[in-house]
C-alpha cells in the first residue's frame, strides 16, 4: 500500500497540506521509527517519505525490524521509489548499535492484541517496558531533538464516570490480571518516559492515542472495529460477547500521525497529550449499530452473546471519554469522523 492505492495516497498527500504540522522543521533530519511494519509505524514512515519525496526535504527515515525480508516486502514501493529508507535489524528489547545520527525518535513498537496479553503477560511487560528503557537511552545517547512514544487509553484503566478524562485522571487496574500487563506496562512507560526527561532532559513526549484504525488495518485483524467491518462487508450478524455498554474514543489513522508529527516538533517535554476524536465517542454497542445500520445498510444485525472468557480476554466495562483540549491547543484537530474510518479501511480491505 502505497501511491498506488488511492484513498492511501490521498490521506499522504492531505496530511502534507495541514499547516499545524511544522514539517520544515524534519527538513535535512533523520528520524528513527520502531515498529515500522504496524499499522501506525507503516503509515508513519509512508507520510515521512511521501513527504521527502514531494518537497525533496533531504529527510531520511531508519527503520528498526524484526524481520528484515518482511519489512523490505513491506515497503517494496517505497524502496522501488529510492526513497530514503533504511533498516536495523533488531528487536527493542535488545537494540544494536546505531553509528548513523538521528534527530528524532517515534517509537511505536507494541503489542497489540488482548489474547497476547493473556497468554503471554510476560513477554507484554518485556516488551512495553524493557522496549522503552531501551528506546529512552538511544534518545539520550544521541541527544534526540523529539521523542514521542506512543502509549495507550488503556492506561485510564477502569473509569466509571462519563465526564471528559483529563491527562491526570487515572483510574483501576486489577494488578492481578494477567491482562493487565498491558495496561500496567504502557503506565510504567510513561512514567518512565517522565522520569528520563526530568532527570537527564531528554525530549520525550507522550502520545496517548485512543484506539486507532484505517487504512492498513489487516481484514482479519482480530480487534472488534475490524471484526465488524468484516460483518458488513461479509453480510454477517455482529455478535458481541460483551453487553457492549463499553464506551471509547477512536482515532483514524492519518490524524493519528498528524498528532505524532505536531508532538515530535512541539511537544513537551515529559508532557503526556491525549489523542482522540471526540466525534467518535460512543459504546461498542453504539458502534456495531452504526456499522450494521450505515454501512451494512440494515441487512446484518447486532446480537449479545457473552460468552465465558470474557473477563479474562476483554478490558473491563469502564467510560474512556478522553478530553483532547491540550493537543488542541497546539492547533491540531481531528479530519475524519467514525463512519469515514470505515469507509476507508474497508475500501483498503
Amino acid at each position: 500500500m502505497w501511491k498506488e492505492t488511492p484513498i492511501f495516497r490521498e490521506d499522504l498527500e492531505q496530511l502534507t497540506t495541514y499547516e499545524f504540522i511544522p514539517w520544515d522543521e524534519l527538513n535535512g533530519k533523520t528520524i528513527f521509527v520502531t515498529g515500522g511494519t504496524g499499522l501506525i509505524g507503516y503509515s508513519l514512515i509512508s507520510a515521512l517519505l511521501y513527504y521527502d519525496q514531494k518537497y525533496d526535504a533531504g529527510l531520511k527515515v531508519i527503520a528498526l525490524v524484526r524481520n528484515l525480508k518482511q519489512a523490505k516486502d513491506k515497503f517494496s514501493r517505497q524502496l522501488a521509489d529510492q526513497c530514503r529508507l533504511t533498516f536495523v535489524q533488531g528487536s527493542i528489547q535488545e537494540i544494536p548499535d546505531i553509528d548513523a545520527e538521528i534527530d528524532y525518535i517515534v517509537h511505536s513498537a507494541s503489542p497489540t492484541a488482548s489474547a497476547f496479553f493473556v497468554q503471554k503477560p510476560v513477554e507484554t511487560i518485556e516488551a512495553t517496558v524493557i522496549g522503552t528503557y531501551n528506546m529512552l537511552q538511544l534518545a539520550r545517547k544521541k541527544k534526540v531533538s523529539g521523542f514521542v512514544y506512543l502509549s495507550s487509553m488503556e492506561v485510564f484503566g477502569e473509569i466509571h464516570f462519563k465526564e471528559k478524562l483529563s491527562e491526570e485522571n487515572l483510574g483501576y487496574i486489577d494488578i492481578f490480571s494477567s491482562r493487565s500487563s498491558y495496561s500496567e506496562g504502557k503506565r510504567l512507560a510513561e512514567n518512565m518516559c517522565c522520569a528520563f526527561a526530568r532527570e537527564y532532559q531528554v525530549s520525550v513526549t507522550i502520545a496517548r492515542l485512543a484506539q486507532t484504525f484505517g487504512p492498513g488495518v489487516k481484514k482479519e485483524d482480530q480487534r472488534v472495529f475490524a471484526y465488524m467491518a468484516r460483518c458488513a462487508v461479509n453480510e454477517e450478524d455482529i455478535c458481541l460477547k460483551t453487553s457492549g455498554s463499553k464506551e471509547n474514543m477512536y482515532l483514524y489513522t492519518m490524524d493519528a500521525i498528524s498528532a505524532v508529527l505536531l508532538l515530535l516538533i512541539k511537544g513537551s517535554r515529559g508532557e503526556t497529550f491525549n489523542v482522540g476524536n471526540p466525534q467518535t465517542y460512543c459504546s461498542v454497542k453504539e458502534m456495531g449499530m452504526l456499522v450494521a445500520q450505515r454501512l451494512a445498510k440494515k441487512e446484518i444485525s447486532v446480537i449479545i452473546n457473552i460468552g465465558e472468557t470474557t473477563e479474562i480476554f476483554y478490558r473491563p466495562e469502564s467510560y474512556l471519554n478522553m478530553d483532547t483540549t491540550k493537543l488542541e491547543a497546539l492547533g491540531w484537530s481531528a479530519k475524519h469522523g467514525l463512519l469515514q474510518m470505515y469507509e476507508r479501511m474497508i475500501a483498503c480491505f
